[in-house]
């Protein structure tokens, strides 16, 4: 290859590696997989070695590659959180061998389970928890202690009071919280995460501690990175150390003296891949001894001490025999493969989702082809490509919901199919839930278990059902009394009284959110004129497109909707709306509202807002034209003094409104 062709194609492969980690690393939704990118940095690095001249700073490799969110408060890291050398045969690790012995006499090794998660430095003062911080681009992270403090194998306290302490861990997501989490996901008709990496990246890296709490993530610890006020010489001993503490230490490793004893050890971990709780994508060497490591020291982007082999993807050639469709409860039709058993990652699998027609398409996937396939994540089964093809054509889903008969319908910009009649009984318990819930007809006591008792026991179905129960219906229920009976009757009636926006948000129109729903009943004030306003009227909603504005129209274009309301409304549940806007002070002003306020709820301050022809947002910038503010206020305080947002307090607010 001339210098030229390799300085394009060099200039090409970076590129397309930078796009892709932006994909992996910030944006937690890779493109491609893990191998197909590996292929590319390999290719760059064998280039580049090939001509040096070629070689700039901001190569991938060269650099840690990570961005910072704005959503957190950056950390400066004290000692740098480094990447690994990746190599892919045993001659590289014989080779890594060699060069350590030039350098250092009688090395030994630690070799060690690579866990494939979000890579995280903790700091304990104390021997109390301090703070935790991603690794970002290495010498800068993200503070997400919050976070951190709601997964259950960090401890918040040491066994005893090391004067300082920083580690290094990987977040992880495991197996079983994956595979749960993707089924919910695909049942919401949620776009479901790639794998358990990505799983454990997006939800660490996101701002609601209660859904970190809620998915299950853990923790290994796998170095130390500095401690005071105690001597640690090697890597196997601080693993040790760190296990006294109380740190959750990376599960198992093997101390090592020779090349033959690396390879015999990463084939070990290899084996035990498929069986692990949670994912390994490799197996890491590291020279033990820390003086060694600081003598051999490291590049602008590796330590030359370590490596991490990667293994290869298990793959296995199948046939597709048949496509079952399903429709979730939130009346996305999902197409799954059904395939000739084959055994992967130690499982026998003979159904994969296929996604989506676009999905299908792509792959160009029809009934009979032969594919190969392997699992992501080695959890998830996924079909992988074709190798030959056999049938006609390729696979076209249904016009129509297999459950209900009504014809889907494919919204712009999406790629699922989906089924919106609201007689679907394929998600009538869905919108049951969604109809009763907390921030819609918020009626007490109907909660899912009671509500599937009610569907399997034939008394309601549609939500204007529950208003025709009896009080002799729900306590013959199992579990339920007169008692509980009658307090759900009295929960009912009060229901009925429920402003118009309630209602509109309980019927679960496709992207109508409970701010959504209080605009259109504040602009229509019946649901008759929201019923028959047309697509144009709707989208002048300050907050409105034409996406949300179609989906409203097209929801009551439908009879089975239109049934619904007309026996909602002879059921006695009010159609109007209560508030009316009193005056326009706040008119064009956006306010955000965080902490805890003295004498109101954020959502009664919201309401107040509104009437005064203002409007509420999630989260803090530079639009932002007054930020409410309580107690333990939290980031978004924090945002807003760095952007010089105004901020206001209860008793401001109210002098406001005075």
């Amino acid at each position: 290859m001339t210098y030229e062709d390799a300085a394009l194609r060099i200039a090409a492969l970076r590129e397309q590696i930078d796009y892709h980690s932006r994909r992996y690393y910030d944006e937690d939704a890779p493109e491609i997989e893990d191998d197909a990118f590996d292929a590319l940095t390999r290719e760059l690095r064998q280039l580049e070695d090939q001509f040096p001249q070629l070689i700039t700073a901001d190569s991938y490799t060269q650099r840690v590659h990570g961005e910072l969110s704005s959503l957190f408060t950056p950390v400066a890291h004290e000692v740098p959180l480094g990447s690994l050398q990746d190599v892919f045969s045993y001659e590289e690790i014989t080779a890594f061998d060699h060069r350590i012995r030039e350098a250092v006499a009688s090395p030994r090794y630690v070799v060690e389970p690579k866990i494939d998660g979000l890579s995280i430095a903790i700091e304990y003062w104390d021997g109390k928890f301090y703070r935790g911080a991603t690794r970002g681009d290495g010498n800068t992270g993200e503070d997400v202690s919050a976070n951190l403090r709601q997964i259950a194998a960090i401890p918040q306290t040491l066994a005893r009071p090391v004067p300082r302490l920083i580690v290094r861990g990987e977040v992880y997501m495991p197996r079983e919280a994956f595979a749960a989490l993707v089924r919910e996901q695909e049942e919401n008709g949620e776009k479901a995460f790639k794998n358990p990496r990505n799983s454990a990246a997006g939800t660490l890296r996101q701002k609601n501690p209660e859904v970190v709490a809620r998915r299950n993530l853990s923790l290994f610890i796998f170095n130390l990175q500095l401690v005071e006020g105690e001597t640690v010489t090697g890597h196997a001993a601080s693993l040790e150390w760190m296990k006294e503490l109380g740190l959750p230490v990376i599960p198992f490793y093997q101390v090592t003296e020779t090349a033959d004893e690396i390879v015999s050890m990463v084939e070990e971990i290899g084996n035990k891949r498929s069986h692990l709780p949670y994912d390994i994508d490799g197996a890491v060497v590291k020279l033990d001894d820390f003086t060694q490591r600081d003598n051999l020291g490291s590049t602008a982007k590796y330590p030359r001490w370590a490596l991490a082999y990667k293994y290869p993807p298990e793959e296995k050639e199948t046939v597709l025999r048949d496509v079952e469709v399903q429709v979730g409860r939130t009346g996305v039709l999902t197409p799954t493969g059904v395939f000739d058993p084959v055994v992967l990652a130690g499982t026998t699998v003979s159904r994969a989702t296929l996604h989506n027609q676009n999905f299908i398409e792509e792959k160009g996937l029809g009934i009979g082809d032969r594919v190969v396939m392997r699992k992501a994540g080695d959890i998830i089964p996924e079909v992988v490509r074709v190798v030959s093809h056999t049938a006609e054509a390729v696979y076209r889903l249904p016009t129509v919901c297999p459950s209900c008969g009504q014809k889907v319908i494919r919204e712009e910009d999406e790629a699922d199919l989906r089924c919106v009649n609201p007689d679907c009984p394929a998600q009538r318990l869905r919108n049951l839930i969604h109809f009763t819930s907390k921030d819609a007809m918020d009626i007490d006591g109907l909660g899912p278990a009671v509500l599937e008792l009610l569907v399997q026991e034939g008394i309601v179905s549609h939500a204007d059902d529950l208003y025709a129960m009896t009080r002799q219906d729900i306590a013959g229920l199992e579990g339920m009394g007169d008692k509980s009976a009658e307090n759900l009757l009295s929960a009912l009636e009060k229901s009925k009284q429920n402003d118009l926006s309630r209602v509109l948000y309980g019927l679960g129109i496709r992207h109508i959110g409970e701010k959504a729903a209080k605009l259109l009943a504040n602009r229509f004030g019946s649901m008759e004129a929201v019923m028959n306003a047309s697509a144009e009227e709707i989208s002048t909603i300050d907050g409105f497109g034409d996406v949300m504005a179609q989906s409203v129209v097209s929801f009551f274009a439908l009879e089975p909707s239109r049934e619904l309301v007309s026996r909602l409304a002879l059921a006695g549940v009010n159609m109007t709306a209560h508030t009316t806007r009193v005056d326009d002070r706040f008119e064009g002003l956006t306010f955000v509202l965080t902490g805890t306020l003295p004498t109101m709820k954020r959502s009664e301050a919201a309401a107040l807002v509104e009437q005064y022809g203002g409007k509420t947002a999630g989260s803090v910038s530079k639009k932002t034209d007054y930020v409410l503010a309580g107690e333990d206020a939290g980031s978004k305080l924090t945002k807003a003094q760095q952007l010089g947002v105004p901020i206001i307090d209860e008793a401001a607010f109210l002098a406001m409104l005075e």
